[in-house]
């Protein structure tokens, strides 16, 4: 079997406030169309009875080929999350690479974003050193931003 990586979807308040914020921070790129979804077969491959959504595509940046995507929605109606934690069970952040860490964190905490942890240096044994922190984007979803030296 041949397996190939797609999106990461992430499920808004409001879809057009947080593809704004990705936009802006990370320089992201809308991939036309947007999405404006309902239908049985909508429901029946989401198992969310009466399932509509909104949302938009973001390609990556660094992703010049357009594969990688963020997949931005709502719902029409959204069931609660619980607030974001490092050591929560399932999938926990995503990741972008950047030049500065300080620049980016700056720029994201500008845009919206609210800190999760603080930044941090260490010499990783083989591969070098990393920066890095924990933050979360307008909707509380944990970003990491990181630098290797």
């Amino acid at each position: 079997m041949r397996a190939k990586y797609k999106h990461i979807n992430i499920i808004a308040r409001d879809w057009q406030k947080l593809a704004a914020f990705y936009e802006q921070v990370f320089s992201c790129i809308r991939v036309p169309p947007e999405r404006h979804l309902s239908g049985k077969w909508l429901e029946e491959g989401t198992g969310v009875a009466n399932a509509r959504f909104s949302g938009v595509h973001l390609r990556l940046p660094g992703d010049d080929d357009c594969d990688l995507i963020l997949e931005i929605f709502q719902y029409s109606e959204n069931k609660p999350k619980s607030p974001p934690a490092a050591n929560r069970e399932g999938f926990c952040h995503i990741a972008f690479e950047v030049d500065d860490v300080r620049l980016a964190t700056e720029a994201f905490l500008k845009n919206g974003g609210s800190p999760v942890g603080k930044p941090v240096s260490a010499d990783i044994p083989g591969i070098g050193k990393l920066t890095f922190v924990y933050l979360a984007d307008p909707e509380g979803n944990i970003v990491e931003l990181q630098a290797w030296k």
